[in-house]
């Protein structure tokens, strides 16, 4: 038996998200140091141009936009393209007009699985997102916002994912940098539940919380990676995985589509930053990540905050993670932070 005063030294530490409102566990005693990612074998499955599906874009669908640097072009397919989206030609949801809900036996509910699947692609074959010019990553973040505005007008849309997946080891099938956008009449059940976490914290305390943990963050500067007037990219207290990173706007801000000119440049110059960050100090990772945004479904959500999550594919999930949904980290997210700063 312990003795009562006997001090224990613990090998990890559970941190809580306030977001989520769950725990993750910070692996302490087996942490590893931040160069040691830098180390890790990749997997290169590059496609040659030929073989590119993107780069033979005229395979693929009919483009429902296309730009040609900054700019919208009214050729379906016009040759000097730099981002374009495409329907997805083999799509998780497709549009329709009816949704055919069905009940089985009273208990099991289905129904069609009506939105839209597309794909948003930039022109060069071997660099990604981060390793662009601002002023390319600009342009991605104008077509996010466009296709969201004319998305969130069809009818069954009620949330807009956008994501983008770097690496196989990520889910990028086609090694062409690229991200996907999908509509759903359907609300995920995440969301759902950031939505609440942050409306009753937001009538208990009169305020955002995401806007206290930037103030805070603000203050103690320990786990801030960038900053410029507009954006903050920091290593969350309560990291789901080794180096996630979340870009946020430093206003209170409830909905991504509403951003402004200078905003998007602001946030491509986040992005650029961070994601490069990622690629030197990680010896370019795979990653997720993915917009968190107030829902398009009409009604008003004032006390969101929305922001984006970069997830590094560090580590894969086995038996505890898939059993508890509890992650567990690596790496302490102020250590991470320390590394990713002094990367330039």
């Amino acid at each position: 038996m312990l003795k009562k005063n006997k001090k224990i030294c613990f090998p990890s530490e559970l941190r809580f998200d306030l977001a989520s409102k769950d725990w993750v566990v910070i692996a302490t005693g087996r942490a590893r140091r931040p160069e040691t990612f830098k180390t890790e074998k990749r997997q290169k499955g590059l496609l040659s141009t030929k073989d590119c599906p993107f780069c033979q874009i005229e395979t693929q669908k009919k483009p429902v936009l296309a730009l040609v640097n900054g700019k919208e072009s009214s050729d379906a397919i016009p040759k000097n393209w730099t981002t374009i989206v495409i329907p997805n030609k083999y799509p998780a949801f497709i549009p329709s007009t009816d949704l055919d809900k069905k009940i089985e036996g009273n208990l099991y509910q289905k129904m069609n699985a009506i939105g839209f699947h597309e794909v948003v692609i930039t022109r060069n074959h071997v660099k990604s997102l981060g390793e662009l010019k601002i002023g390319k990553i600009k342009e991605v973040m104008d077509v996010y916002q466009k296709r969201y505005l004319d998305l969130m007008k069809e009818r069954f849309v009620n949330n807009i994912s956008i994501f983008h997946n770097h690496g196989a080891e990520a889910g990028a099938t086609i090694s062409h940098p690229h991200s996907q956008i999908i509509t759903t009449y359907l609300t995920d059940g995440d969301m759902n539940k950031a939505l609440a976490k942050s409306e009753i914290y937001y009538k208990k305390n009169k305020k955002c919380l995401y806007c206290q943990m930037i103030s805070w963050e603000k203050k103690v500067r320990k786990r801030i990676i960038f900053e410029n007037k507009e954006f903050l990219a920091i290593c969350p207290f309560a990291s789901k995985v080794a180096f996630e990173v979340i870009i946020s706007p430093k206003k209170h801000l409830t909905s991504f589509e509403a951003i402004t000119e200078e905003e998007k440049w602001q946030l491509a110059e986040a992005f650029q930053a961070t994601l490069g960050k990622l690629y030197r100090g990680l010896n370019d990772p795979p990653y997720n990540f993915y917009l968190h945004t107030a829902l398009c479904d009409g009604k008003s959500y004032p006390h969101y905050h929305w922001h984006w999550t970069i997830l590094p594919k560090t580590s894969i999930w086995a038996g505890f993670e898939m059993g508890t949904k509890m992650e567990i980290s690596t790496i302490e997210p102020e250590k991470a932070a320390e590394y990713l700063r002094k990367q330039k």
